[in-house]
């Protein structure tokens, strides 16, 4: 009787034990009269009868309790769901997860709190989303593991959840993250033919150096490290190691978490040279076209980069060709054995490709005219990737744009088609300005001006203008029409009136007063060249100190007066190919000019001058910059010599730095500078970016070496001047500012020495 009595109650716990563990015990299957929901609050219920398989009218089998459960917590709703059966009815309760009312960040100051809310609403943790404990795990991982991306392995990530009332919960996300580790050494393994200082000096990341508190190239950043070991790969690929590979890296950590240890295990392998150069493929360009483009030959050390090159270089004439969707492939084969590579250039040109249409967006002001008559990419014609780029380069030079963009879109229904589309960003076309600016030359300098460079979207300019300083004051208006004729001859008059007074040019102590008119026409020879040609009537005006009745002005001024009303007659020559206006890089000028006054004026001379201007790039931030400037002037027909008051001079900013402004030269009987006839003036620059700031776009340093004089008639060129120094230049918001300090070399006891210069706003 106690036995059989123990093994009911044996039966009934294990009953009970089955209940509590969820273990349903079989029922019969019936037919589902009501399903029930209890516990919502949020979540609908027709979201819930969406989320099962079974509904009213199933036959309810004994397993669909636990696919049930299955199938609503795979929503992600709810923290707890129980079933029960009733009368043939199925009875659902549920806890549903809180909602999320805030997330809040402090101590993240290296990751802006906007990008990292949003990072959180891509993996489902948002204000008004459920609450998941797992989904906020793996936030805080996925948080941590950037900050040990970027070198902080002491960071520490932590959270606090509060619950509120009406099943809300608020988040907050601490964040510690402590000192970057510093990388104290990276070893190369496996490098014989080159040393590892020659390898590190590719790498961005580097060990303590004394500027490595200011760059924080000691800082180890996962994403530097793969960039660099690019660079790493790039640079054997192109010294001919083709199989060259990265066996493997460790990146250790010191036990304080304060040092990091980069070891890198590399494969050199065998430098390969060039056995054999082919183009294969279909050849829609002449192969002789081609060939000039081919910058790799055979018996050369293969070099990746080169290869790469010449591929680009042939998508480009095939682009030129009409065949802008052509694709030009570098297949090496390589024979380990001889240490050769055979490199074939596979071309597949593709279609040629024609233009339909020249589409012009974004000009809401400008007419459509002025920007079609710069487009050189004719609609109907075969694609020239080079016109199509030529054409974008034309429209933002005309100044009327923040911003060009150019598109190549394809034709719906045809394979040979694109349109091209010139999306522009118009910027205001008026202006009103006023400045003020100081050098040691001119003092203080202010000026205003108004200005209209697309006077009513015709592309037209119009301009008012007033400068005054010590040296001059000068009032101008002009006007210009680029596009007088269909061709692309502008056209353009200037009316101005100007006072000089030279005593404060550090010249002669006499001063100017002039009235100038004019008309202009410039004539495009080709799309960099271009010819200007003017006739302007001139009326002047001499007044002077009475010492210099006494010297040789006073002498120019009994035989000619002292008013004068010349015709002037101008031309000029210039091309530009420099890469931008300011801080050019690479590229350069010329500028050709001749001036001459009408016979019947009464004054008879002319002025020829010549500029020349290059920038060779030397490395990826530094340039050598050259720039030659030649002028000679003299009288004709009755006149003895050129006009005092149209001399050139040297010395100072612009010229040979180190000696006062416009002081060199010939002198007059009181010891003033009076200028020369001729002027002879070279520089040379060495330009290099700021240490610490190399991309700076607004701030340049350089080195230099200037030499120049002027002369009455013949050059001496035992009288050139030198001079030795350096200069800083900044593009800051409130102007210009330039400064330099030169030694000079050769200086005369008469000359005027000054070893700094400086100029700022309008007057550099």
């Amino acid at each position: 009787m106690i036995k059989t009595f123990k093994t009911l109650l044996a039966s009934l716990a294990l009953i009970f034990t089955l209940i509590g563990s969820g273990v349903a015990l079989a029922v019969e299957p019936f037919v589902i009269k009501d399903i029930r929901v209890n516990g919502l609050q949020r979540i609908t219920a027709g979201a819930v009868f969406n989320a099962m398989s079974v509904k009213v009218g199933d036959t309810y089998q004994d397993d669909q309790s636990g696919n049930i459960i299955r199938q609503l917590f795979q929503m992600g709703f709810f923290s707890d769901v129980n079933v029960e059966l009733s009368d043939e009815t199925i009875v659902i309760n549920v806890q549903e997860r809180p909602a999320i009312t805030s997330i809040e960040l402090e101590g993240n100051d290296d990751i802006e709190t906007e990008k990292l809310l949003e990072a959180f609403s891509d993996v489902g943790m948002e204000v008004g989303r459920v609450f998941n404990p797992l989904v906020l795990d793996k936030v805080k991982n996925e948080l941590l593991q950037q900050y040990y991306n970027n070198g902080k392995y002491s960071a520490e990530v932590t959270s606090k959840v509060t619950t509120l009332e009406r099943n809300r919960v608020a988040v907050l996300i601490s964040v510690i993250e402590g000192a970057a580790s510093s990388i104290k050494k990276i070893n190369i393994v496996g490098n014989k033919s080159f040393s590892d200082e020659k390898i590190l000096k590719e790498f961005e990341l580097t060990g303590p150096t004394l500027i490595s508190f200011y760059t924080n190239s000691d800082q180890y950043s996962k994403q530097k490290l793969s960039a660099d070991l690019e660079r790493v790969n790039s640079f054997y690929q192109d010294r001919g190691y083709i199989n060259f590979k990265v066996e493997s890296t460790q990146v250790s950590i010191s036990p304080d978490k304060n040092g990091i240890f980069i070891t890198i295990n590399i494969n050199e392998g065998k430098v390969h040279t060039i056995s054999e150069v082919k183009l294969a493929g279909e050849l829609i360009v002449s192969p002789e076209v081609l060939i000039p483009y081919v910058i790799v030959q055979p018996s050369d050390v293969f070099s990746r980069k080169k290869a790469t090159q010449t591929s680009e270089y042939i998508t480009t004439v095939l682009g030129h060709a009409g065949y802008s969707l052509a694709n030009v492939n570098m297949i090496p084969e390589i024979d380990d054995e001889s240490s050769t590579v055979k490199v074939t250039f596979f071309v597949d040109p593709g279609k040629r490709v024609y233009v339909r249409r020249v589409i012009m967006e974004g000009n809401t002001k400008t007419r459509d005219e002025v920007l079609r008559r710069e487009v050189r990419q004719m609609e109907g014609a075969t694609i020239s990737t080079n016109a199509v780029d030529h054409s974008k380069g034309r429209l933002s030079r005309l100044g009327h744009f923040d911003e060009v963009n150019v598109e190549t879109l394809p034709v719906s229904g045809t394979s040979d088609q694109v349109d091209i589309k010139y999306t522009v960003k118009e910027k205001s076309s008026g202006n009103i300005l006023a400045g003020a600016g100081f050098s040691q030359s001119q003092g203080l300098v202010l000026n205003a001006s108004i200005s209209q460079n697309n006077f009513l979207g015709t592309g037209k300019r119009m301009s008012a203008s007033f400068n005054n300083s010590s040296v001059n004051t000068v009032y101008s208006l002009g006007y210009t029409n680029p596009y007088y004729t269909i061709d692309g001859i502008s056209r353009g008059y200037n009316i101005s009136y100007r006072t000089t007074d030279y005593d404060e040019a550090n010249t002669s102590n006499y001063s100017t007063e002039s009235f100038n008119m004019g008309v202009n026409f410039g004539l495009p020879l080709n799309e960099s060249d271009k010819i200007g040609l003017g006739l302007d009537l001139e009326f002047t005006e001499i007044e002077l100190d009475d010492n210099l009745y006494f010297g040789e002005i006073n002498k120019f001024i009994n035989e000619n007066g002292n008013s004068y009303t010349n015709l002037k007659a101008s031309a000029v020559w210039g091309t530009d190919t420099r890469n931008r206006a300011v801080f050019a890089t690479r590229g350069g000028s010329k500028r050709l000019s001749g001036i001459i006054t009408v016979p019947g004026s009464d004054l008879e001379f002319y002025k020829l001058s010549y500029n020349q201007k290059h920038y060779f790039p030397i490395t990826s931030n530094t340039t050598l910059y050259l720039n030659g400037d030649f002028g000679y002037g003299d009288s004709y027909g009755d006149a003895e010599s050129l006009p005092f008051f149209e001399n050139y001079y040297a010395g100072g900013k612009g010229s040979v730095r180190g000696f006062n402004d416009n002081t060199l030269g010939p002198k007059d009987v009181f010891d003033d500078p009076i200028g020369g006839s001729v002027k002879l003036v070279g520089n040379a620059e060495f330009i290099f970016p700021v240490p610490f700031m190399p991309e700076s776009k607004t701030v340049r340093l350089s080195t230099f070496v200037d030499a120049g004089n002027v002369y009455d008639d013949e050059i001496d060129l035992g009288e050139l001047r030198y001079s030795l120094g350096v200069s800083a230049k900044w593009l800051s918001p409130f102007g210009a500012l330039s400064i330099s300090l030169a030694a000079p070399l050769n200086d005369d006891e008469d000359d005027e020495v000054q070893t700094f210069q400086f100029a700022f706003g309008s007057g550099i």
